[in-house]
């Protein structure tokens, strides 16, 4: 069964995506304009976000696996959460290793 988190302002603000090493300064310099206007707007109806990818849908920029942090993320931990790499692929890719 996929679990996904809720799609909340507090969920986006524990959300530790941009900081992950798969996501690249030229992800972060891509999508800065999407992360200052429309952060938190209609978020539950939204299906694309470039961040929080275990509520979202995989990445539109993130293309290789240079790391992951899924395991060290609150939401992560609270959702009970078990894939890593959800960023490369929509409801998770791999077992996290913890």
């Amino acid at each position: 069964m996929t679990v996904f988190v809720d799609k909340t302002e507090n969920n986006i603000k524990r959300c530790l995506c941009l900081n992950c090493p798969s996501y690249s300064t030229t992800c972060k310099l891509k999508n800065a304009t999407q992360s200052a206007s429309r952060a938190t707007q209609n978020l539950k109806n939204r299906t694309h976000y470039e961040k929080m990818f275990c509520a979202f849908e995989k990445s539109n920029c993130i293309h290789l696996d240079r790391g992951c942090l899924c395991n060290e993320c609150m939401n992560f931990k609270e959702y009970n959460l078990e894939n890593c790499t959800y960023c490369l692929h929509t409801g998770g890719g791999r077992k996290c290793r913890i």
